[in-house]
């Protein structure tokens, strides 16, 4: 197993710096080298600006420190050669004959290229969605999904032990509000006149609910008042919208390991208990009949409410619950996947936290911007108020699971995203997932007719390695050699998009290689060396596909 080249030659840095005769250098101030790849090919494959950040540590200009580096830099094997350029950076010219000897690692590994152990088996947990149980998921709460289902993939690839959890927002204001709005519908439809309250949930799909109650309870509805019934319809309706949430889900490719109830946090009197204790400890302050946290003690920008004059506590009040319950569990760290107009909530979740006990990074928000609907380039029309909205489920209809989860992840989860549903069903490569899937199932079609014609499709050590030297062979093992690396980024950066970045480079790189390059030819060692090397592309493209969430089909 050759590993990481990137962390190679920052370890062959650091050998260098060691035996450099450099102002008061010492291992002690060894910042962290980074490397990253070269933009442009005429500068070498990787280069590091190590240099110029020791320059003001070391009080020398930096060309003369990677001079220094250079002179005392043994990359034999690895490195054919170093220069520097520009202020003081250096560019690392990899032999090109080493490049082949990372498709071992893809053909030993196979489904696995690209896990890890870093976690150790670490907890983290993750929660996500979490939308209130009064309407269908729309596609907000889809990006929200698909971001937080994927992290969670990338996290568990990297050696963590991760649980995805679903907080059920079943206590409050909005859970009676769906009661009340049953009942007025309810109202209508045994021909009474109502004035539907604006407030109330407008969707065509309470009326279904408030349908569906009369046929299967009819005659427990006549007898009840208002009071009494309002409470049978918040759970009667909310449990409904729960169980099509879930399958909503489930087509989705999203599931969770625990859905949690709010109404739990409040059995027993535990928020306002926990209050108190966190009142004794300092943290909570009485005023003018109001219950305030300190969350200005950590950073906040004010105190925040945990009881109102009336005596109920906040939202904020049952979070601080929740959030100790997720610790009390055993997680390090925990995950919070929120909305963007949840962006201003963060402080006041770290300070709690840290009033709580634990680091203020034991709590990691992602936040997850709005998605723009379009077809055909022209804004789909969407009001939750009248209940005129594209729900995941109709998304998931038009589109597709597969079409529908690769888009949402076109960009960083914490900026906008458009999505054309036109495009997304497009079958050209105009439609990013379709270009990927593509360029998998192009790849198996290649092998099949190998096979037919008796092709042998080799291992690694039956490979002749001279013949996968050529600049478009090296391009494409280097993007392949670097999918390990890119998993572990991806993962502590909480970034799920760099792996649609990753698909469509590593798709591109080869359709290319393959417009340009006959795989099947007749020198049966070079077609063998090909055959490797686009199994080894097969290989790695169903392994990120198969984080995504997404099909890697074999035909299309």
């Amino acid at each position: 197993m050759i590993g990481s080249l990137r962390k190679q030659i920052a370890q062959l840095i650091a050998n260098a710096l060691e035996k450099c005769a450099i102002g008061d250098f010492s291992r002690e101030n060894l910042p962290f080298i980074e490397v990253e790849e070269t933009k442009e090919k005429i500068h070498g494959d990787y280069a590091t600006n190590v240099a110029m950040v020791l320059a003001s540590k070391l009080k020398m200009p930096p060309r003369k420190i990677a001079a220094s580096i250079c002179d005392q830099f043994d990359g034999a094997g690895v490195v054919e050669r170093v220069e520097i350029a520009g202020p003081g950076f250096i560019n690392f010219f990899v032999d090109k004959n080493i490049w082949p000897r990372f498709l071992e690692d893809v053909d030993s590994m196979g489904v696995n290229y690209g896990t890890g152990n870093g976690g150790q088996g670490q907890k983290i947990q993750i929660e996500f969605v979490s939308a209130n149980p009064t309407g269908p998921l729309h596609i907000g709460h889809a990006r929200g999904a698909v971001v937080g289902d994927v992290i969670a993939r990338l996290l568990t690839a990297c050696g963590y032990q991760v649980s995805k959890e679903y907080y059920i927002n079943d206590a409050g204001n909005q859970m009676n509000n769906l009661g009340r709005s049953v009942y007025f519908r309810l109202q209508e439809l045994s021909g009474e006149k109502v004035d539907f309250p604006q407030n109330c949930y407008q969707g065509a799909y309470i009326r279904d609910l408030a349908q569906d109650f009369l046929r299967e309870r009819g005659s427990a509805y006549v007898n009840k008042s208002e009071g009494e019934l309002i409470p049978e319809l918040t759970r009667y309706a909310s449990q409904i919208i729960l169980a099509e949430i879930k399958e909503d889900l489930r087509m989705f490719g999203v599931t969770f390991d625990c859905y949690f109830s709010e109404q739990t946090l409040h059995e027993n009197n535990g928020v306002m208990a926990l209050l108190q204790e966190l009142e004794e400890a300092g943290f909570v302050y009485r005023e003018d009949g109001t219950k305030w946290f300190k969350t200005t003690l950590f950073g906040d920008e004010k105190d925040r409410v945990v009881v109102r004059q009336n005596g109920e506590p906040t939202y904020f009040a049952a979070d601080i619950a929740y959030h100790k319950d997720k610790f009390a569990r055993g997680y390090k760290t925990v995950i919070d996947v929120w909305g963007a107009d949840h962006h201003g909530y963060i402080p006041r979740m770290q300070a709690c936290v840290q009033a709580l006990g634990f680091a203020k990074d034991a709590i990691k928000i992602v936040l997850v911007q709005l998605v723009n609907l379009l077809r055909d380039g022209q804004p789909v029309a969407m009001s939750t108020r009248a209940g005129q909205f594209d729900t995941l489920r109709q998304v998931i209809d038009e589109v597709g699971t597969d079409a529908a989860r690769y888009n949402f992840l076109m960009r960083r989860s914490d900026s906008h995203l458009d999505f054309d549903l036109e495009l997304a069903k497009k079958q050209s490569n105009e439609n990013p997932v379709y270009y990927v899937q593509y360029a998998h199932a192009r790849i198996c079609s290649i092998l099949r007719l190998a096979a037919e014609k008796g092709c042998h499709l080799p291992r690694y050590s039956e490979v002749n390695a001279r013949y996968l030297t050529m600049p478009d062979e090296i391009d494409l093992i280097k993007i392949v050699s670097s999918f390990p690396e890119l998993v572990e980024d991806a993962a502590a950066a909480l970034e799920p998009h760099r792996l649609t970045f990753y698909a469509n480079d590593l798709a591109g790189q080869f359709h290319s290689y393959y417009n340009k390059n006959k795989v099947i030819a007749e020198d049966q060692p070079q077609s063998e060396a090909r055959l490797f090397l686009i199994k080894a592309v097969q290989v790695v493209l169903a392994n990120v596909l198969r984080l995504l969430g997404v099909s890697a089909p074999e035909k299309m």
